[in-house]
């Protein structure tokens, strides 16, 4: 072969592994180019939800719109404070307004999210914080007698950056007939209910909180709507023990265990004045002191309705 045509030979060949080299190396750098554009794209953070301080009556004149609200933290029952004085200002409005019209009824529907942890006494975070408020309406001189409290499961809720619930509530005014006593059905019931099967637990006094089940929430729920609706309605939280130790200790352990017990329920939005606490120690078993399980059920205080 001549030298001519090594030569051409040669070029041809360096073209052809330069074009290998350079689409290799495009394809390379094209993927990295892709990689690093999708590593890069960042979602908007979803904004907060911020539900008005909102209370129409459909049968009067009332229209209260404030761009403010009663706000809870993130599995949080208590209300932020301070309230805005704008919220203030509604509420007072919404209290003349309930004691011009004692037919007229205000029903606080709270909302929870599914993500949040429920540490509160009653069914649901919603219910616990629309308790919350009602108390919060009552310190304010509204009648809880007209008030109705209710939760609701709402995933739509979004918080802040700092956890912040801006107004996880809604508010609705109802207009009963004169002589209409239906609002007041099942009171009775709830009494006997609670009479015949008090709620009982059974904690150890160093805890900081105290679990409750399903049924015994849904019994706080009830006890609270009889302590709103019923005049003069208390409810007495009796301490007992086992016969370990001697009686005048147990009757002191006894009644630290109501107290205990009393602090759980003002925590929880029941009015410290309608709770009595009294202890009975070791002097009304109801199981075998002899066994450990008897004793367990022995250490147990009572809650019923006066």
């Amino acid at each position: 072969m001549s030298k001519k045509a090594l030569y051409l030979l040669g070029i041809l060949l360096t073209i052809f592994l330069g074009t290998v080299l350079y689409n290799s190396l495009c394809a390379t750098c094209c993927a990295e180019e892709e990689i690093v554009e999708e590593t890069m794209v960042i979602e908007e953070p979803v904004a907060a939800t911020m539900n008005p301080f909102l209370v129409n009556d459909s049968n009067g004149d009332l229209n209260i719109n404030v761009n403010d609200n009663i706000n809870f933290k993130v599995s949080g029952i208590s209300i932020l404070q301070p309230v805005s004085q704008k919220v203030e200002n509604g509420i007072d409005s919404l209290k003349r307004y309930l004691g011009a019209y004692p037919l007229k009824t205000l029903k606080i529907t709270g909302y929870y999210t599914s993500d949040e942890i429920n540490n509160s006494a009653f069914p649901n975070l919603g219910l616990a914080r629309a308790n919350a408020v009602k108390n919060y309406f009552v310190s304010k001189g509204m009648s809880s007698r007209q008030i109705d409290t209710f939760g609701e499961l709402n995933d739509t809720l979004v918080p802040d950056q700092d956890d912040v619930f801006y107004g996880p509530e809604a508010y609705e005014i109802v207009t009963r007939e004169e002589g209409d006593e239906s609002h007041l059905e099942g009171l009775t019931l709830i009494a006997e209910d609670i009479k015949a099967n008090p709620l009982v637990l059974y904690f150890d006094t160093a805890e900081s909180s105290i679990n409750l089940s399903t049924e015994q929430r849904e019994k706080v729920a009830k006890i609270s709507r009889y302590l709103d609706k019923v005049d003069g309605a208390a409810i007495t939280i009796v301490g007992h023990t086992d016969n370990t130790g001697n009686a005048e200790s147990n009757m002191v352990l006894g009644q630290k265990r109501a107290d205990f017990a009393k602090s759980y329920f003002i925590r929880n939005h029941i009015p410290e004045s309608k709770i009595t606490t009294i202890s009975k120690g070791q002097t009304e078993p109801i199981a075998d002191n002899t066994t450990d399980e008897g004793k367990a059920q022995n250490r147990r205080t009572i809650v019923t309705l006066n």
